[in-house]
């Protein structure tokens, strides 16, 4: 009952949010409905074309037999009487299709860590097939030899790197925290930005160029305590996925790559509890059928109490009054009306809360900042072809900062809120092409710093205004495979962002004249971006291939920083009249090879990416009172080029991968570094990255991972002199000193003690070490001034500040 309450209160706030964005915005949401009826129009027309084929098809959804949940990207290979093989894979649904012509045929099932399922079918008409994969086991019902795992050669995929929840798993943990984008972070091409931080870089692009979605809503900061965790509940997570070439025309938005996290369903069979507790923090999951086999819920929250549990000790230090903590609550549930139609509605709500309260000096000050979203999905078979999902998305990110001593209080606060709503279809067409189309629409409201002070009787206040932008994509691709050697995935993605009244500025360098003013949905600038995506496969053989692809990227929406990664202190901001979009080119070239049944899988990647429009602040910008942020903003560009190695291997107790990457990013501004170019603060040569899993036995599991990068890049002082009795400090040239390497080893082990096969309670320990041999990496350099500016026995010294020693750690995990 408490489950279906705080899911209908989730569908209520969608609901009404949406209801307002649609009252405020009629105009507009009139003129899109003609786009998608235009959209579905042509769909359904196509449909009917190619429907005329004479070939039969085999289409239906592929299910974990033990919970009902979906499986993406499962293997659907059909042999035919003459020995050739064709297949397919389930989408992010689970949904598959082919068309075949009248006969008899294996269709072999798999999916990776569960038992192959074959079917003999005579196929004489449309079949509509559900498929139930128990989980390792092997069916008796008929011996099989599991079909190769070969998307490495055989998809057009590049840079794509898929990772399922145990994967993440098994991978040794800061402080027991299991952590999907620390995961991602070991992957060759994508680097961390600093200890222990979840903000990454990739290929070259800066934190804010990562398209990071929860069940396809944005998260515009991924990271708790400051970055040093993800938003992401492991307990409620399915799995995620990493493009950082190649990105697909159904993702637009922005220049480096796409994170892809979707969400349990929640189990249709039974109700299930999952749970951890750990040194810093504990979670708890609930998961269940509301009407077996057709509908299910899941619930998941997690927060900390390290700070907490050290409150006597913080009051005996410096620290007295300190406290921090974070939360977030994971809410899922979906209904299945049948075959062909069903919903799901997800959310998630998260906050990090930091609190100083000081009673000797009276000051206080309060710092919440964190994510909210809501999306709701309808899936729809239009018929064996055609797989519809039509999408509702709300999602809030919202910064404030609380102070006060005495009199004296403070608020300065930020954010962003976005109404999206879009259509994706899943076309099959027949076995030699998949076409994928649809529309996508956003409604932007920007919340640049704000603030109010008061002292007293005086009250003061800042205030940038609200800006508001309307965003839009429409897009097309093909995957077309025009013979067993060559495939041809071919993409074009147009988008174009508005940003609309009401709005006012003051123009540039005039002061106190008139300011020029827009009212309400008044055009203020337009800006459209044409996206062509192209990817080619050629197949050597069976098990070697080359791919190359290329792919252009307009991002309209930016986060500016003068730190190494993303912080709640951090703001977004629309391209406008001073701001241009930023435009990303990629073009990648790369060999992949398996071996030993596909035991192995080797791959090798040759990148460049060109950056345009590419933005920092300027080096001497003081920001004026209630002065738009735009105007301390400085433009130029950016290229990065690599070479990216991986190995990996899949099967057996011994498993894991190995990667490096070489690499090169620069960047040029006019008004920096003298117009010269320089190397980007993350610019690092070398970065290898290894990361093993041993089974020892079926109680014990051993996990280790090794890290190694070159240093940040940073800019140092080179002189010091002294002026009218004055120490000034002069700067060598921007980021051209780079810190210590970094490295590090981590170890875990994982025992899974006797239980009774009966027994549902089922738990494991696990046993983590952080930073095995207590590798002092430094974090950050500051200078200290020793001595006396008068006595001319003035000396600086440069001091490393190391973050994280070796941290042992403990976590226990049930369920039942």
């Amino acid at each position: 009952m408490i489950a279906f309450t705080l899911i209908m209160l989730s569908l209520i706030n969608l609901c009404s949010n949406v209801f307002k964005y649609f009252r405020d915005n009629f105009n507009t949401v009139k003129k899109l409905s003609k786009y998608l009826f235009f959209i579905i129009l042509f769909v359904l027309n196509y449909q009917s074309i190619w429907a005329q084929d004479q070939k039969f098809t085999i289409s239906g959804y592929v299910y974990d037999a033990s919970n009902g949940e979906s499986l993406i990207g499962a293997n659907v290979f059909v042999t035919h009487p003459d020995g050739r093989k064709t297949g397919a894979s389930t989408n992010v649904y689970g949904f598959y299709s082919i068309q075949l012509n009248e006969g008899k045929y294996d269709v072999v099932y798999s999916y990776v860590g569960f038992a192959t399922q074959v079917k003999k079918i005579d196929l004489k008409a449309n079949i509509k097939q559900n498929i139930y994969l128990l989980e390792g086991q092997e069916l008796s019902e008929v011996v099989v030899t599991a079909e190769r795992k070969d998307e490495n050669v055989k998809s057009t995929d590049m840079g794509k790197v898929d990772m399922g929840i145990e994967t993440i798993k098994s991978i040794p943990a800061l402080m027991g925290e299991v952590d999907v984008i620390k995961a991602i972070q070991l992957l060759p091409g994508v680097q961390a930005a600093g200890e222990g931080n979840s903000g990454i870089y990739v290929r070259g692009g800066g934190p804010d160029q990562n398209l990071v979605l929860l069940d396809d809503a944005i998260v515009y900061n991924p990271g708790h305590m400051f970055g040093f965790f993800s938003v992401f509940n492991s307990d409620a997570v399915k799995g995620a996925s990493l493009t950082k070439g190649g990105m697909p025309a159904a993702y637009g938005g922005r220049i480096s790559s796409v994170i892809d996290v979707s969400m349990k369903e929640g189990n249709n069979k039974r109700f299930q509890v999952d749970g951890g507790i750990g040194l810093i923090s504990s979670r708890l999951t609930l998961q269940g059928p509301i009407q077996k086999d057709k509908s299910s819920f899941l619930i998941a929250a997690r927060r900390t109490y390290a700070f907490d549990i050290a409150q006597p000790i913080l009051k005996k230090t410096d620290f007295a009054g300190t406290n921090y903590n974070f939360y977030d609550i994971n809410l899922k549930a979906n209904y299945t009306f049948s075959d062909k139609d069903r919903i799901f509605l997800s959310g998630y709500f998260g906050r990090d809360v930091f609190n100083y309260n000081n009673t000797v000096n009276q000051t206080n000050v309060r710092m919440p900042w964190g994510n909210a979203t809501t999306t709701l999905r309808w899936n729809h078979l239009f018929s064996d072809k055609l797989f519809m999902n039509t999408t509702l998305v709300f999602n809030d990110y919202k910064f404030a900062f609380h102070a006060g001593q005495l009199d004296f209080k403070m608020l300065v606060k930020s954010g962003v809120r976005d109404y999206n709503a879009k259509i994706d279809l899943d076309h099959y067409a027949s076995v030699k092409h998949k076409l994928k189309y649809g529309y996508n629409y956003t409604y932007h409201i920007f919340t640049p710093n704000s603030g109010k002070l008061n002292s007293g009787d005086t009250d003061f206040s800042i205030d940038e205004g609200k800006k508001y932008a309307h965003e839009m994509a429409w897009y097309v691709q093909d995957d077309w495979d025009i013979s067993d050697r060559f495939r041809l995935s071919t993409g074009f993605r147009l988008s174009m962002f508005q940003q609309v009244g009401p709005y006012r500025y003051m123009p540039k360098g005039v002061y106190g004249g008139d300011t020029i003013q827009y009212k309400r949905g008044d055009a203020v600038k337009t800006w459209w971006g044409p996206e062509p995506r192209i990817a080619m496969r050629y197949a050597i053989d069976g098990e070697q291939s080359i791919k190359a692809g290329f792919s252009m990227n307009y991002q309209y929406v930016h986060l500016v920083s003068s730190s190494n990664s993303t912080l709640p202190t951090d703001m977004w901001v629309p391209s406008s009249k001073w701001v241009e979009p930023q435009k990303g080119l990629q073009y990648s070239l790369g060999y992949f090879r398996n071996f030993k049944d596909n035991a192995y899988e080797f791959s090798a990647e040759l990148y460049y990416k060109d950056m345009k429009n590419q933005i920092e602040y300027s080096e001497d910008y003081y920001k004026e009172m209630n002065e738009e942020t735009e105007m301390g903003y400085v433009f130029g560009k950016g290229w990065s080029y690599g070479m990216e190695l991986f190995a990996k291997k899949t099967k057996g107790k011994f498993n894991g991968w190995i990667g490096y990457t070489l690499s090169y990013t620069w960047r040029k501004f006019d008004m920096l570094n003298y117009g010269n170019k320089f190397p980007a603060r993350y610019d690092r040569r070398h970065d290898v990255s290894i990361n093993l899993v041993y089974e020892i036995n079926k109680k014990l599991t051993l996990g280790g991972t090794w890290v190694y990068a070159t240093g940040n890049r940073i800019t140092l002082p080179i002189e010091k002199y002294i002026v009218d009795f004055m120490l000034i400090t002069g700067y060598g040239d921007r980021n051209a000193y780079q810190i210590p390497a970094f490295h590090r080893m981590d170890l875990s082990l994982t025992y899974v003690p006797n239980r009774k096969p009966e027994k549902r309670f089922k738990s494991e320990y696990n046993f983590s070490i952080y930073n095995v041999y207590n590798r002092k990496n430094t974090y950050f350099i500051y200078y200290k001034t020793e001595g006396n500016l008068l006595l001319g026995n003035l000396t600086t010294k440069a001091v490393s500040v190391s973050l994280f020693p070796i941290i042992p750690s403990f976590t226990w995990n049930f369920k039942f």
